[in-house]
């Protein structure tokens, strides 16, 4: 992917935007709203969801479990990776001590977890605003769709363009979570909202130039571990302070913790000839 497709911090900082402009006027708190947002995506993986399913397969197959399995495909969750980054990752292994409510709000961003803190809920749905709007602008630069070949029902509820969309679901966020006494949107804008969604996965999410490199993005991400999984004094000490017990942990802390450029990097240094290397 180019670099004008959102990356992973832009997505984090429009999340935090969006998530303030509810909490702002349903007078909630800011601060620990944006922490939450802030800390919701640290656990992501190299390649976000495809690297996400990649470490779980890993992990099952080092502990004789079956990696397509309900258990296997659930042993690496980014949401609690993020967890365990601030509380135990950060500052060499000594957490950032944040309180309760942020990492709660942090490992319930998604799933059918609700956080318990109305804070957590608005970065959850500020999490999906985020994407559903940001990933049609990437998919159009991509030239992978149209924005006017928008399901109807999106275009007529939420609006004809990115600014629209947003202010959209952010002004129904807040006058229906004012009238509820909780966070949530009204039926027909998370309706249109769901349907994009969907729309998404069939049209872009699972079409892209994107779903066609997943198996080499596999590949490297389960070639990487079962090379550190083998060679754990090449693991970086700070990874190595905790579970002990757990190799495999000590391996997803620190592959979990790459960017995309430095875990392609790492598999040319580790298993490409000189010569091939970019």
């Amino acid at each position: 992917m180019g670099s004008e497709i959102n990356p992973r911090l832009t997505h984090t900082l429009e999340v935090a935007q969006i998530a303030r402009s509810v909490a702002a006027p349903l007078r909630l708190n800011e601060d620990l709203t944006e922490a939450i947002a802030l800390g919701h995506d640290l656990g992501h993986t190299p390649f976000g969801h495809t690297g996400e399913g990649a470490l779980s397969r890993a992990i099952a197959r080092w502990r004789g479990l079956d990696p397509d399995g309900d258990e296997g495909r659930r042993l690496f969750r980014h949401n609690e990776q993020s967890a365990r980054v601030v509380d135990l990752l950060e500052k060499d292994g000594r957490g950032l001590n944040l309180s309760r409510e942020v990492v709660d709000g942090i490992v319930c961003h998604t799933g059918s977890q609700r956080a318990a803190t109305l804070e957590g809920r608005i970065v959850a749905v500020a999490d999906r605003v985020a994407y559903v709007t940001h990933d049609i602008q990437d998919a159009e630069r991509a030239g992978i769709i149209c924005e006017a070949g928008l399901p109807s029902v999106v275009l007529e509820r939420l609006g004809s363009s990115s600014s629209q969309r947003i202010a959209t679901m952010v002004a129904d966020l807040v006058s229906t979570s004012a009238r509820r006494g909780d966070i949530a949107m009204s039926e027909p804008v998370w309706e249109a909202m769901m349907e994009l969604r969907s729309w998404l996965f069939e049209n872009v999410y699972t079409q892209s130039d994107a779903k066609v490199e997943e198996p080499k993005a596999n590949g490297l991400v389960e070639r990487l571990f079962m090379h550190y999984i083998g060679h754990l004094d090449e693991v970086p000490a700070e990874y190595r302070l905790h579970d002990s017990d757990a190799p495999e942990v000590q391996v997803a802390d620190y592959i979990s913790g790459m960017t995309d450029r430095y875990a392609i990097r790492d598999y040319e240094r580790l298993f490409l000839p000189r010569a091939w290397r970019r």
